[in-house]
């Protein structure tokens, strides 16, 4: 019996016999096939894992800090000096400074970040697309740190030209900076976002008499809303992890403060600053990496349950 295919098909035949032939071929397929799938749920094991014992390691940490420090001292303090004396573990400070980045940033990225999908989405042509969008993936793929400098040389005497009390080291230029950093994200996503809306809803809009920006404003972002949202929610908490870009603009002066012209200290920050080295390992000083990395994780965990659900309404509402 003669198949079309390979000589080492038509040997396997000869050899074996077609119905022999076609168990082996079936065993070899089943196999295969096994071999993908634990290898796929290596993969899934590895990622749950990870976080298990990233979950682990702070929790651990965490704990142990709480056994010299108490939580309400902790979360309520208004003073945060762990390395210098008297001491004082208050993180209220290290929040506030986070808080004026995640929303400077916001203030920053969110509406440009809008206004740049929405041209791209409705009005841009293709060439202008594809000088656009090329431009907004370089944005993306600058390192952090090129951030940080660029708002500590260029961003930071700009504002001290504007306002001269605005610290060399402030919360503004910071924000500015994360905003730039985290706009090809919300820009991206927010087209890709629009455009997936049918377009059997621009031309009903167009239909009724409406124009480009009605249709663009009163239509597709309503339609796109839970992209865009997603969107939103990724941004910030990409900007409430930043490090490298805050550490060199913001400074590392804890301040329990809401002006963005003055010096400040994110958690991220403090977390850079004392993994540097030089604090002994298994002090209470080196314990509040651990606690304040809990407190940041924690945070980022409630804002992703949190953008979940608002994801799950806006899927129902717009459905």
């Amino acid at each position: 019996m003669a198949i079309p295919g390979s000589n080492g098909v038509t040997a396997e035949l000869a050899t074996t016999g077609p119905a022999e032939f076609l168990v082996s071929r079936s065993r070899a397929r089943r196999w295969k096939e096994q071999f993908i799938e634990n290898l796929l749920f290596l993969s899934a094991f590895l990622s749950v894992a990870t976080t298990v014992a990233i979950i682990v390691v702070l929790a651990s940490g965490a704990l142990s800090f709480l056994e010299d420090v108490s939580l309400l001292e902790f979360l309520f303090g208004r003073r945060w000096a762990p390395l210098l004396e008297p001491r004082s573990f208050g993180v209220l400070p290290l929040l506030c400074g986070s808080f004026l980045i995640v929303v400077g940033s916001a203030v920053t990225a969110l509406p440009t970040g809008l206004f740049i999908g929405i041209f791209l989405s409705e009005y841009a042509s293709e060439r202008a697309r594809s000088l656009i969008k090329p431009a907004l993936e370089i944005l993306a793929g600058i390192p952090t740190v090129v951030y940080g400098y660029f708002a500590l040389t260029f961003v930071t005497p700009s504002l001290r030209a504007l306002l001269p009390s605005t610290d060399i080291f402030n919360a503004a230029s910071a924000s500015i900076a994360v905003g730039i950093m985290i706009l090809p994200m919300v820009a991206s996503l927010c087209d890709d976002a629009m455009r997936a809306v049918p377009r059997s809803y621009r031309e009903a809009g167009y239909s009724v008499g409406a124009v480009k920006f009605e249709v663009a404003a009163g239509v597709v972002v309503p339609a796109a809303l839970g992209g865009i949202a997603a969107s939103f929610l990724l941004a910030v908490s990409r900007a409430v992890g930043e490090s490298m870009a805050v550490t060199l603009a913001a400074g590392a002066t804890p301040k329990l403060t809401l002006n963005p012209l003055e010096s400040i200290q994110t958690m991220t920050a403090y977390i850079v600053q004392v993994s540097l080295g030089d604090t002994p390992v298994g002090s209470v000083e080196y314990k509040t990496i651990f606690a304040v990395g809990a407190l940041l994780f924690g945070i980022t965990l409630a804002m992703n349950v949190l953008s979940h659900r608002v994801l799950r309404r806006l899927e129902r509402r717009y459905k």
